[in-house]
């Protein structure tokens, strides 16, 4: 009988450990969420906070000295701002803005055949990978938005990938 009250507490013992062991490993909650862009292949590990984030969609655009005529666009192309959930019209967070170049149109940019925005500097480089530049705007958050500070710990450490 204690022979098989032992083994009975062995066995309880062994599927607690197990159990334990089990959801310790594979049960962790995450501590980061993925956007993941398959289009221009690109992404950005994000805090859990930012789980429900939304992407915005606009253009950048190039520009030239057109002499008298004043400034033309010689170059688009698309800016991808991924959004905090927590972003409303009357408290609007910083975005993480990512521009999207050719490699012709960032070699373009680097020898200065246009510009974008009145900055003095241009956007800096995220990352490439064999069809495109990722690349930051030039003071993209110096209206410093609530949430700047995250944001810019979000891209120091390095959470932007190319693919």
């Amino acid at each position: 009988m204690k022979k098989i009250f032992l083994i009975s507490v062995l066995v309880l013992v062994a599927i607690a450990v197990g159990h334990f062991a089990w959801t310790t490993t594979f049960s962790k909650p995450p501590t980061s969420i993925e956007y993941r862009n398959a289009q221009y292949g690109f992404g950005v590990s994000l805090p859990i906070s930012w789980q429900g984030y939304s992407t915005v969609v606009n253009e950048w655009k190039g520009t030239t000295s057109g002499g008298p005529k004043g400034e033309i666009i010689i170059e688009k192309g698309p800016i991808i701002s991924v959004r905090h959930p927590g972003w409303t019209v009357q408290v609007p967070r910083q975005d993480i803005p990512i521009m999207i170049f050719t490699l012709s149109q960032w070699s373009a940019l680097q020898a200065d055949k246009f510009h974008i925005g009145a900055a003095p500097i241009g956007p800096s480089e995220l990352g490439r990978n064999s069809k495109y530049v990722f690349a930051l705007p030039a003071r993209y958050n110096f209206a410093f938005p609530v949430g700047y500070e995250e944001v810019d710990q979000i891209l120091q450490s390095k959470s932007f990938h190319a693919f």
